[in-house]
């Protein structure tokens, strides 16, 4: 069997002494290393031959490392890059990833984590995850681990399509998390077209989206076709851990750390190392973790409750959120610097009421799936009526409402067609938009009847308006089946706006009621 090539390596930087100190710190770890003191000698030895991958400083003589980058990308050349930056330079680190940058390096360079990303662009993690303790208590934190196999565990939050159904028609082969995200309009071919572009480096990624939508689809897939597909995928749901909770779940701890410890214990940067973490609904984060999440990014370790020394880690961070960080930053409620650490390659996920010529096909695959799991060979099929009514509906829950919708379809219908009845719309069901012309305004129908042409003004405004909204409340979680986060979308609240207004109006939740 013949060895596998030896990687070669491209260092550009015009200072000599620092170029000496990259090229035998390579050569220590088996590359085979050339050097290049300008943007035209870096790339006159490009022109000759092809390398594993580039690093460059970013001053350079006769341009930057960002000019280095254009030239590959516009050539596009295969090998990955990673840029050199002065310290303390976030708006180069974010331009040089933004320009297509593997990662990025702060001087002054730590040759542990320069050895780290070299090994990690190549495809040679050297950092390997933690091995003491336990791994974190995932489930209870909204977290589901990934196998190292790369298999992931079906969760609650899966529920875009199913992992074994890929798309009816579907234009050629497809990766399989890619296929995941059915549709075939045009926003869903720039979402697959865009998550292979960013897979390729370690740029952290902004997964923007309403509730439902399939985020965390869209994190595992940027997980799947990268390189470190085969390592852990850790989901984290950042609004589902309690605050005072919240280091010791991320960081770990030491065994007699506090009361209760009584074992080393990793957090999930540990438990992600090597692989990619994925925060979701990374705008609930407290502003007192927020800071120490920045400083874990900007330092690329992490130290444990208790611990002495820090752990070097190597993680790729996915962050996604349903809120507008822009104006959360703007309103004090989200550090800048972490929005620009997190926010350098942005992907937006559409709502499904934005690409209902996908309609069909997701509801084939979602029919599919359940057929499957349920072990029955024929899925079930919607009627021509049962789809036109799908398809006048808003789905303010996304996705995951459509799922819900079709799985209790199946159970109530009597055969192997789902009929126009069968879905429980009723007859009513219209886009938010026409919402208001099928129904007069609430305000109308609990107001007392005018006497003269004109209504009387209530006695008791405030008792008057709680009223308003408790029926609007009610008729909204009565349209959803209780589900306050499509409830809540659906009047542009959040899942916690809905929880604090339903407790003030004294509205209880069914037991079988959900998020």
């Amino acid at each position: 069997m013949n060895a596998s090539p030896v990687p070669r390596l491209l260092v550009v930087d015009d200072e000599p002494d620092l170029r000496t100190l990259y090229e035998l710190t390579l050569l220590r770890e088996g590359y085979e290393v050339e050097t290049a003191g300008c943007v035209e000698d870096a790339w006159a030895r490009l022109t000759e031959r092809t390398y594993s991958a580039v690093i460059t400083d970013m001053r350079l003589p006769d341009g930057s490392g960002l000019d280095l980058l254009h030239r590959l990308e516009e050539a596009a050349r295969a090998e990955k890059a990673i840029v050199i930056t002065a310290y303390g330079s976030a708006e180069n680190a974010v331009e040089a990833l933004k320009a297509g940058a593997f990662d990025y390096l702060t001087k002054p360079v730590d040759l542990r984590q320069f050895r780290t990303v070299v090994a990690s662009a190549l495809g040679r993690a050297t950092v390997a995850p933690a091995t003491s303790g336990s791994r974190p208590a995932v489930a209870a934190a909204g977290a589901v681990p990934s196998a190292t196999s790369g298999s992931q565990p079906r969760g609650p939050r899966d529920v875009a399509v199913g992992p074994v159904f890929a798309e009816p028609g579907a234009p050629g082969p497809v990766h399989p998390a890619l296929a995941r995200l059915v549709g075939q309009s045009a926003s869903m071919q720039q979402v697959r077209s865009m998550i292979e572009r960013v897979a390729r480096g370690m740029a952290p990624v902004m997964v923007l989206g309403e509730s439902g939508t399939g985020k965390e689809l869209v994190a595992r897939a940027i997980h799947a076709v990268s390189g470190r597909a085969t390592q852990p995928f850790i989901a984290v749901n950042c609004g589902a851990i309690p605050e005072q909770l919240l280091e010791a779940e991320f960081f770990g701890y030491r065994k007699g750390a506090f009361t209760g410890a009584t074992e080393d214990r990793e957090g999930f940067f540990q438990a992600a190392n090597a692989g990619t973490l994925f925060l979701d609904e990374i705008g609930d984060l407290p502003l007192s973790m927020q800071s120490k999440l920045l400083r874990v990014i900007q330092e690329r370790s992490v130290r444990p409750i208790g611990a002495v020394n820090e752990q070097p880690i190597n993680v790729r961070i996915v962050s996604a959120t349903h809120k507008d960080l822009g104006l959360e930053v703007q309103e004090g409620r989200f550090r800048q610097d972490l929005f620009y650490r997190l926010n350098v390659i942005q992907l937006r996920m559409p709502p499904l009421r934005e690409r209902l010529e996908d309609l069909a096909a997701i509801c084939a695959t979602v029919l599919g799936r359940i057929a499957h799991d349920a072990g029955v060979s024929t899925a079930p099929q919607l009627s021509a009526s049962a789809l036109a009514q799908l398809g006048s509906y808003a789905f303010p829950g996304n996705v995951r409402e459509l799922e819900n919708l079709l799985h209790r379809a199946v159970t109530l219908a009597p055969g192997d067609v789902i009929e126009r009845d069968d879905l429980g719309l009723g007859d009513d069901v219209a886009s938010d938009s026409e919402w208001s012309a099928i129904e007069p305004p609430v305000a109308d129908a609990l107001a007392p009847q005018p006497v003269s042409g004109e209504a009387p003004l209530p006695a008791d405004l405030v008792t008057y308006l709680d009223q308003v909204e408790r029926d609007i409340l009610v008729r909204a979680l009565a349209r959803h089946r209780f589900n306050r986060t499509a409830a809540g979308a659906s009047l542009g609240l959040s899942l916690r706006q809905m929880r604090y207004r339903m407790a003030r109006l004294g509205i209880g939740a069914p037991e079988h009621g959900g998020d």
